[in-house]
């Protein structure tokens, strides 16, 4: 379900705050109220699909695929002889992609319910 209340309180508080023109301060809270609900102000680092490689499109092999070929890449036993340095910046890509992938299907379940 599409959210709509960043709209309606965009609109509300615009028209209030710009009590001389209510009609063009609704519609400028109209415009802020989207863009917080379509996410305009997110970090990109919160968008899981980012982090994959992929976009919002992909499909479930798509996912599934980009998630092994980062996990065989960025495992932390691969990087077992070598510098600690290396192994913490592969443990912490490792525990990034993870946590995508998590995230991803957590998104998609609440999706599909």
């Amino acid at each position: 379900m599409e959210r709509w209340y960043g709209k309606l309180l965009g609109v509300i508080a615009g028209a209030l705050l710009l009590r001389g023109n209510p009609l063009f301060g609704g519609l400028v809270g109209l415009i802020v109220g989207h863009a917080f609900d379509a996410d305009w102000f997110r970090s990109p680092r919160d968008n899981p699909y980012r982090v994959l490689g992929l976009d919002a499109e992909a499909n479930q092999a798509e996912i599934d695929l980009a998630y092994r070929r980062l996990m065989s890449q960025y495992h932390p036993d691969r990087f077992a002889g070598a510098a600690p340095e290396l192994r913490r910046q592969a443990e912490t890509k490792a525990r990034a992609i993870n946590s995508a992938y998590d995230r991803i299907q957590q998104l998609r379940k609440r999706k599909d319910s």
